[in-house]
């Protein structure tokens, strides 16, 4: 019984030590979303603070987990009028749930660099299973020396799942396009 707890014990912090942690350069990324009003225009809105990171022990990052946090006081349409309503109780409700987050739960090879990418995203206390599209875009070093690399997330979820807006579909499309693009650096 001692020597397998002995060897659990080993093998964990095998896989502790060879977990590896990247971190967001907030200067070469970007969180933003669109929606479709009354059935003819785009609106886009960016996230202006957020923060991600992913934790990976393969090269491949076929066991990667991306964590996202996003601060929903923060978000701007370039429309001072409807960035108020966005942040009232019907839309986010920032007075009691201020932030966004993501925690993936899963992430499968679709082939190349493209992947799909599982997880729950909480949004207005409300958290729900999602799959989102990831690209690999690249990797390289950046002048430090630090290993780079850079992904793109797409996906689309339903307002009305997280409790987001009482409008009907004609005035607010119930479907929501994120995108997310980032350049993470190895710690």
């Amino acid at each position: 019984m001692k020597k397998i707890s002995l060897l659990a014990i080993a093998l964990f912090t095998t896989i502790a030590v060879s977990a590896q942690k990247w971190t967001l350069d907030k200067a070469h990324s970007k969180l933003t979303f669109t929606v479709t009003h009354l059935l003819m225009s785009e609106v886009d809105g960016v996230f202006k603070s957020f923060d991600a990171s992913i934790t990976s022990s393969k090269e491949d990052f076929s066991d990667a987990t991306f964590e996202l946090t996003a601060d929903m006081t923060k978000v701007t349409t370039n429309n001072d009028m409807r960035d108020g309503h966005l942040q009232k109780e019907d839309i986010f409700d920032t007075a009691k749930h201020p932030t966004m987050t993501f925690k993936s739960t899963g992430i499968k090879s679709a082939g190349g660099n493209k992947y799909t990418l599982m997880g729950n995203l909480t949004m207005k206390g409300v958290t729900k299973p999602v799959t989102l599209n990831l690209t690999k875009l690249g990797t390289g070093t950046n002048r430090q020396g630090k290993k780079l690399v850079g992904f793109k997330v797409t996906g689309t979820i339903k307002r009305t799942d997280f409790g987001v807006g009482a409008m009907p579909a004609a005035v607010v499309a119930e479907d929501v396009e994120l995108t997310a693009s980032g350049e993470f650096a190895l710690n």
